[in-house]
C-alpha cells in the first residue's frame, strides 16, 4: 500500500500506522517521510540522510510530552501552526505523530482541522500501539496501515545473530510479547538484572520474606531510569535554549522544568510497568507447569526455576496471583502511589502463594 502511494505516485495526506511495540511502525515511517521528502531534490541521498538523521527542515517529529497523554501543546505549534507553512526546500513537509493514542479530547480537537482540510503538500503519519485507543475522531480521517509483531522465532534469530545465546534469546523473544526493541534491552544486562529482581521478589513473597523485600529494587530500577530521562531532558532544553532570544529564555525555562517533571515520571512508569509484566509473566509460566504444559513456558532459560516454585502450589493459586499483578499494572495507570502498591501488590501475593 505505502509503495503504491511513493513519488510518483499520490501519498495520502494522513496515515495511522498501527500495531504492537516494536513491530517496525517507527522505521517504517521515517523511510515512508524520507522518500517522500527526497522527491525532486537536487540530492536525494543527502535529503534521506538528513531524515535519517532527524535533521530534515521539512520533516517533524512529534512526541508526546505529557507524563501519560498527549498535550495540546505538542500539536498545536509544531503541527496545526506548522501545517500552514510552505515547505522549506522540499515539495512538501511531513508531520510524524507518535503515540496517537494517548490524545484527549481537546487534543485530538485541535487536529481535526489539519486533518480535515490540509494544504497540499502536508502529509501526516500517526502511531499507535493499539487502534481501539486512538479517538474515532483521529481515525476515521486517516488511511490505516496495519502492523503486525514479528514472531518469537524471528526475534530469537536476530538475537543470536548479535551475540546473545541461544535460550536467553528465545526467552527475551517471548517475554517481548514482539517487541523487537524491549527483547534486546531484555537481553542486555540492564534488562537480565530487572529480570533478576523480579524473580528474587516473586520468590521472596512466596516464601513471606517482605521485610526488605526485593520489590524495593524495582521501584530503585524505576527511579534511577527516571532520572536520566530527566537529565536527557534537562540537556535537550539547555541546548535549545542557546538558540532563542533572551526575551524567550525565560519561560522556556519554565517549561523546562515541567517537561523534565513528565518525562521522568513516563520513564519511571514504563520500567515500572515492565518489571511488573516480568513478574507476571513468571507467574504465567509457573502457572503452565503446574497444568502440565512446560512447552507454553515463555521463559525457557528459567524452566528448572520455575518448576521448583510451581512445585508443590496449586494451579489456582498461581493462576489469582496473575490476575493481581495485572489488577496492580492497570492501578498504576491511576496515579496510585507506586510505593503503596507494591507493598500492598506482595502481601496480597504472599498470602497468597504463602508455601
Amino acid at each position: 500500500m505505502l509503495e503504491a502511494a511513493l513519488p510518483p505516485g499520490a501519498a495520502s495526506h494522513a496515515y495511522l500506522f498501527h500495531g504492537p511495540p516494536g513491530s517496525g511502525k517507527r522505521s517504517v515511517a521515517r523511510a515512508f517521510a524520507s522518500a517522500l521528502l527526497a522527491e525532486g531534490a537536487p540530492d536525494e541521498a543527502a535529503a534521506a540522510g538528513r531524515v535519517a538523521r532527524g535533521t530534515h527542515p521539512d520533516l517533524t517529529w512529534v512526541r508526546p510530552s505529557g507524563a501519560s497523554e498527549m498535550l495540546v501543546a505538542d500539536v498545536e505549534g509544531p503541527v496545526v501552526e506548522a501545517a500552514t507553512r510552505t515547505p522549506f526546500e522540499s515539495r512538501r513537509r511531513v508531520f510524524v505523530i507518535e503515540a496517537a493514542g494517548e490524545m484527549n479530547e481537546q487534543t485530538a480537537n485541535r487536529m481535526l482541522k489539519t486533518l480535515e482540510e490540509p494544504l497540499a503538500h502536508v502529509h501526516l503519519i500517526l502511531l499507535a500501539d493499539d487502534l481501539r485507543t486512538v479517538l474515532p475522531t483521529i481515525s476515521s480521517r486517516c488511511q490505516l496501515v496495519r502492523f503486525d509483531a514479528p514472531s518469537a522465532a524471528a526475534i530469537a534469530a536476530s538475537l543470536e545473530a548479535e551475540g546473545v545465546e541461544a535460550p536467553r534469546a528465545l526467552a527475551c523473544a517471548r517475554l517481548a510479547l514482539g517487541d523487537r526493541r524491549l527483547a534486546g534491552w531484555l537481553a542486555s544486562a540492564d534488562g537480565e538484572l530487572l529480570r533478576v529482581h523480579i524473580e528474587e521478589w516473586v520468590r521472596a513473597v512466596a516464601e513471606g520474606q517482605l521485610r526488605g523485600s526485593a520489590w524495593l529494587e524495582l521501584l530503585r530500577a524505576a527511579k534511577q531510569e527516571g532520572a536520566k530521562a530527566a537529565a536527557e531532558t534537562h540537556a535537550a532544553v539547555e541546548e535549545r535554549e542557546t538558540l532563542l532570544p533572551a526575551k524567550e529564555r525565560r519561560r522556556h525555562a519554565r517549561e523546562g522544568v515541567e517537561a523534565e517533571r513528565r518525562a521522568e515520571r513516563r520513564r519511571r512508569a514504563g520500567v515500572l510497568d515492565i518489571g511488573l509484566r516480568l513478574g507476571e509473566l513468571w507467574l504465567r509460566d509457573a502457572w503452565c507447569i503446574a497444568e502440565g504444559a512446560p512447552e507454553a513456558v515463555y521463559a525457557a532459560d528459567r524452566e528448572q526455576a520455575l518448576r521448583s516454585y510451581a512445585a508443590g502450589r496449586s494451579a489456582g493459586a498461581l493462576r489469582d496471583a496473575v490476575d493481581l499483578v495485572a489488577e496492580t499494572r492497570m492501578r498504576l495507570q491511576l496515579n496510585v502511589s507506586e510505593e503503596l502498591a507494591l507493598e500492598a501488590l506482595s502481601y496480597r501475593l504472599g498470602a497468597l502463594l504463602a508455601s
